[in-house]
């Protein structure tokens, strides 16, 4: 006898529809974080192309500080592209910041060479990266944004999951190719024009992106509300300074892991920790196609459990677990591999809680202003400048230092865990500021 299969299993028209919408939206994230994660992993083939300096470790520095120097543009690109987003759609902003990283991309693969160029070289290297900060502060806040307002409610974790999946699947993609480039080229081809080679088709896949996103619909919640925004970035701080501040907190700690234990962390262990690079590769590939497979569970549990004691399950494992995540990843591909696992799947709680815990602070014809603004304001103090404290603290002689400086800011951010009080399922619909409010002891309650 033919079993019936449980109603819940097949997702329904509707579901389906969201589905569509979320793959489509998730494609051009793929590539936009493709184009993101090249610079940092061939930071050291760049660094002689575009600085006149000889020595490695100094070009290294110079490579990562245009890295930071694109995370500052980052604030600027929450402002502007968050504004779009809440006056012209999500869809609208989504198609923006890839056409930005596009012409970035494309910028640094035509670049010349400080020794054709001189100082030009290294400039236009900066104009790039301003581009690529522009467009990756829209981005996150307009997928967040789109991806949960799209979301079902009460499956909002797992749908947040596709965030960082797509970020994952981009990264890797540059982690591969990094890996073909090093396997086939010469050190002489790698470094005359094969470097330019990730940043061309950085460009191409996202320009396909941008092409994808063209079938993206708006989202049901900004269409509820188009008439409401008139100046979303004045709105914001004029009305919700404790709000602004909460979505700061909360992303300090994340940003500085993220970008210290899923980008930064491999070519740390090729320069300090005695990794060779294919391995240190290998190993960042196999911890991230983990956590890809872990996102979609750890968005269950967010649904079933709230954003609350998963954002707490992030901020208290790493207050400590870092130190010994440090201590323990050098040597080997395998400790590296190790570390980088551990290290993902707990920042994926955060990953699949963050977005509904934040997004629900504002009103919908506020919300992309009122998260982008800030998150990017923090990415851009703490996350960009990651890897380049850690190098020149261990320049100094106290890498010893460095985490217990990423314990710091998670502990600062889980006490703003524990003060939040949303819901996994709170309306994300309300035109005015209907949501979750901030109560006098700073809590935020549904």
């Amino acid at each position: 006898m033919k079993t019936a299969v449980p109603p819940a299993v097949v997702p329904s028209a509707p579901e389906r529809g969201r589905l569509r919408q979320i793959l489509l939206a998730s494609l051009g994230n793929a590539a936009e974080w493709f184009d993101w994660t090249v610079y940092v992993t061939f930071a050291a083939v760049l660094g002689p192309q575009f600085f006149p300096s000889g020595d490695g470790a100094t070009n290294i520095l110079e490579t990562l500080s245009v890295f930071a120097v694109g995370f500052l543009f980052r604030p600027v690109g929450g402002l502007l592209i968050g504004a779009y987003c809440d006056r012209r759609g999500r869809a609208a902003g989504l198609r923006l910041s890839l056409f930005l990283m596009a012409g970035g991309s494309l910028l640094i693969a035509l670049a010349p060479a400080h020794r054709t160029a001189g100082v030009l070289s290294p400039a236009l290297l900066v104009a790039a990266r301003a581009l690529q900060g522009l467009s990756a502060g829209g981005e996150s806040t307009a997928m967040s944004t789109y991806v949960t307002e799209t979301a079902p409610r009460r499956r909002r974790g797992l749908y947040s999951s596709a965030i960082y999946i797509s970020t994952t699947l981009g990264t890797l993609t540059a982690t591969f190719l990094a890996l073909l480039l090093r396997n086939t080229l010469t050190p002489d081809q790698l470094a005359d024009w094969g470097w330019r080679v990730p940043f061309a088709l950085g460009a191409l896949f996202a320009s396909y992106g941008w092409w994808m996103r063209r079938g993206v619909r708006e989202t049901p919640a900004f269409d509820a509300v188009r008439e409401h925004a008139r100046r979303p970035a004045w709105q914001v701080l004029r009305a919700h300074p404790r709000r602004v501040v909460r979505v700061a907190g909360f992303s300090l700690g994340a940003t500085v892991v993220y970008y210290t234990f899923a980008t930064y962390l491999p070519l740390y262990a090729q320069v300090h920790g005695g990794v060779p690079a294919n391995a240190a590769l290998w190993a960042s590939v196999a911890a991230q196609v983990v956590f890809m497979a872990a996102l979609p569970l750890l968005g269950i549990a967010t649904d079933r459990f709230g954003p609350r004691p998963m954002l707490l399950a992030f901020g208290g494992g790493f207050v400590c677990l870092t130190p010994v995540l440090f201590a323990v990843m050098s040597g080997s591909a395998v400790r590296l591999f190790a570390v980088m696992t551990a290290a993902l799947l707990l920042f994926g709680c955060y990953a699949t809680a963050a977005p509904a815990a934040t997004l629900q602070m504002f009103p919908t014809a506020l919300r992309s202003t009122g998260v982008g603004l800030p998150y990017a304001l923090t990415v851009a103090l703490f996350g960009g400048t990651a890897p380049y404290l850690n190098e020149y603290l261990a320049g100094l002689g106290h890498s010893a230092w460095y985490p217990w400086y990423v314990v710091l800011l998670c502990a600062t951010s889980t006490v703003f865990f524990l003060r939040f009080r949303g819901t996994a399922d709170a309306d994300l619909t309300a035109a005015e500021d209907t949501g979750p409010v901030l109560a006098k002891d700073g809590a935020v309650r549904g």
